[in-house]
C-alpha cells in the first residue's frame, strides 16, 4: 500500500507510510553483510596484531622469564593457549646484542638478542622494531648493566691477561732462539 489514512477530520488529513517487508529485509540483509565485513576486518586485524611481550629478569630466583601473549590464539582457543613463556637461568646469559633484521617492505628493524653460554641465542621480542636503533641499544645497555655483564667481561679480561703474563715467564726458552 502506498499511504495509509491515519486520521481524517474536517481540518486535518493525516496520511502515514512505514517501511514494508522488502525494505526491512534489505535493511537486515545489508546490516548482516556489514556485520560480516566488520567481523572479517576485526578477525584479520586480530590475526596481524603484534603480540604483547614481557621480560622479567629476577636476580632473586636467578632466572629470566620471557612471556608472550597472542590475542588471536587466545580468541581461537578460548583458553590460556595464547600465552607462551620461556624461562632461562640468568647465569647462563653471557652477552646482550642488538641485531639488525630485514623487515619486508619497510627496510630495517632492530631487536635485542640474549646470547647464552651454551651457544643458544634468543630474541627479547619476537618482532623487530622499526626506527631508531638507539632506543633498542638503550634497552640492551639497561639489561647489560642490570646483569652486570660488563663487569664480568672486564674481570675475565684482567684474569686472562695476568694468566698469559705469568705463563710466558714460566715457559722455558728454546735453545734455537739464541
Amino acid at each position: 500500500m502506498y499511504m495509509l489514512l491515519e486520521n481524517r477530520t474536517s481540518s486535518i488529513l493525516h496520511l502515514k507510510r512505514s517501511p514494508g517487508i522488502r525494505s526491512w529485509s534489505l535493511f537486515v540483509d545489508s546490516l548482516g553483510w556489514k556485520l560480516f565485513y566488520i567481523a572479517g576486518c576485526l578477525f584479520v586485524a586480530a590475526q596481524n596484531l603484534e603480540e604483547w611481550e614481557e621480560a622479567i629478569f629476577d636476580k632473586d630466583k636467578g632466572k629470566v622469564f620471557l612471556k608472550t601473549f597472542n590475542l588471536y590464539k587466545k580468541i581461537l582457543t578460548l583458553s590460556r593457549a595464547g600465552q607462551e613463556q620461556v624461562a632461562a637461568s640468568l647465569h647462563e646469559i653471557r652477552d646482550v646484542n642488538v641485531e639488525e633484521e630485514k623487515v619486508r617492505y619497510f627496510g630495517k628493524g632492530y631487536l635485542v638478542v640474549l646470547r647464552f653460554v651454551t651457544g643458544f641465542s634468543h630474541p627479547l621480542t619476537q618482532s623487530a622494531v622499526m626506527g631508531c636503533r638507539s632506543d633498542v641499544e638503550a634497552v640492551a645497555k639497561l639489561i647489560t648493566g642490570f646483569l652486570e655483564l660488563n663487569k664480568v667481561e672486564n674481570h675475565q679480561d684482567l684474569s686472562q691477561s695476568s694468566e698469559t703474563d705469568a705463563s710466558d715467564a714460566d715457559e722455558p726458552k728454546d735453545e734455537y732462539e739464541q
